[in-house]
Parts: structure tokens; C-alpha cells; sequence
């Protein structure tokens, strides 16, 4: 895909430190962004994406934010939009994930994931609405388990990401005469920290993909990358599959 960002846009990318996130940051910035992302605890992880930005010659920061916290997210993209003077494209790609039998779900398990996972992005939506230019760009990060099939130990996390879909369709319809666009890529098995490739629970992933193979961050963030430019903007309101044939 040739993805190239428009020059001067500016975007935020929440979960910006690692992974898909870190991945979807430099990507946006090689595109021609400058680029704000959210992080939590990996400080030195998120200053070296920052770095890494500065060296394509594109402007970066790193602002701590707990998705858990209702003032965080809604708080950096306006820090976003104002250290950049405009914001052009919120990504939502912070998320966490408690797996395990439903019995074993706590109360405040059930409360943080759909904190972070779905409150948080809602409130970026909401805060995203005020700010974004004309022909702005919202980008969520979601999982292909919650359209097609997940498995067991996965119904919170299922739960919380299947919201997303909820959001992107009217979202979408509502920003749409502001020439916004809003969409939602539904990611598979992807090579992180968090699900290594080689991790224990790797193969099952591997041979569920008619590639036989996991994703790369970098694959991901193609496609957000893509979503994020000038030659997506007749595609609103969809979701994106990145799942190497999961749902084949």
C-alpha cells in the first residue's frame, strides 16, 4: 500500500510504547506525521519510539496516561492537539487483556478491562470529535476473536473489544459530513510481548491462520497507516481484518 500521510497531519496513538502501537507510531511518522502516544509504565520504552520518530526528521512526545484513569485518554488528546497546534488522526490501540475460565473473572478484573478497553476509547472519541480537522481520522485496534471465533477464557476480552464495532458504525455516520472517517481493524495473532510467536500458546494461534504463521506489528500498522491517509478517505465505518486467514 502507498500510505503517505499528508504532510504536517499530526496524530495521537494511544499505547504507543510497544508492539502494535510502537509499530503504528513510527509508521505514521516514516508517513509523514508527527506523533504523540500515550504510555503507562514503559517510560524509557516510549522515549525511545520518540527518538526513533525524531530520527526520520518528524516531531514526537510521550505523554503518561492510564486508560483506566476517565481523565487520561480525553486529557492527552487535547495535550496532543495543543503541542502540535491541531490533530489530524487519533488511533486507539491501548488495551489489556484478563484471560481465564468466566468463574475466575473478578469484579475489578471486569471493571479495569472495560475501563481501558472500552470507556477510555469512547471518552478519546468524545474528546477526538472536538479537535480533529476536517477529513480527520479515527482508527481503533480491535481483535478478530471478538467477530469470529474466539475460545474459551476469552470472554472478557471478547466482550470488551466486540464494543468497538458498536462505536465504529454510528461514530462513523455522526463525523461523517466533517469529512471524518472512523474505522476499526480487527487484528489476529501478532507477534508481541505480550504473544510471542514462540510463545506457549503459539501453535494452537499458528494453525488456526491459513498462513500458518503470526502477524507482524508491522503488517498492523500498515494497514492503520493506510486507513490514516487521503487514499482511504471513502472508507468509513468498516472493519478491517488483519488476521492472516483466522476467519478464512
Amino acid at each position: 500500500m502507498n500510505s503517505n500521510v499528508s504532510t504536517n497531519r499530526t496524530a495521537l496513538v494511544t499505547g504507543g510504547s510497544r508492539g502494535i502501537g510502537a509499530a503504528t507510531a513510527l509508521r505514521l511518522a516514516q508517513d509523514g506525521a508527527d506523533v504523540a502516544l500515550t504510555y503507562v509504565q514503559d517510560e524509557e520504552a516510549a522515549h525511545e519510539v520518540v527518538r526513533k520518530i525524531e530520527a526520520v526528521g518528524r516531531r514526537a512526545v510521550a505523554l503518561r496516561a492510564d486508560s483506566a484513569d476517565p481523565e487520561a485518554v480525553p486529557g492527552a488528546v487535547h495535550r496532543a492537539a495543543e503541542t502540535f497546534g491541531r490533530l489530524d488522526v487519533l488511533v486507539n490501540n491501548a488495551g489489556i487483556g484478563v484471560l481465564g475460565p468466566i468463574g475466575t473473572i473478578t469484579d475489578a478484573d471486569v471493571d479495569r478491562v472495560l475501563a481501558v478497553n472500552v470507556r477510555a476509547v469512547f471518552l478519546a472519541c468524545r474528546a477526538a470529535a472536538g479537535v480533529l480537522e476536517q477529513g480527520g481520522r479515527i482508527i481503533s485496534v480491535g481483535t478478530a476473536l471478538s467477530r469470529y471465533a474466539g475460545g474459551p477464557g476469552g470472554t472478557l476480552y471478547a466482550m470488551s473489544k466486540s464494543a468497538l464495532s458498536g462505536l465504529t458504525k454510528p461514530l462513523a455516520r455522526e463525523l461523517g459530513p466533517r469529512g471524518i472517517t472512523v474505522n476499526l481493524v480487527q487484528a489476529g495473532a501478532v507477534d508481541t510481548d505480550m504473544n510471542p510467536a514462540d510463545g506457549p500458546f503459539a501453535a494452537g494461534q499458528r494453525a488456526a491462520n491459513a498462513l500458518d504463521r503470526f502477524g507482524t506489528t508491522g503488517e498492523v500498522a500498515a494497514m492503520i497507516a493506510y486507513l490514516a491517509s487521503d487514499e482511504a478517505a471513502y472508507i468509513t465505518g468498516a472493519e478491517m481484518v488483519v488476521d492472516g486467514g483466522h476467519a478464512a
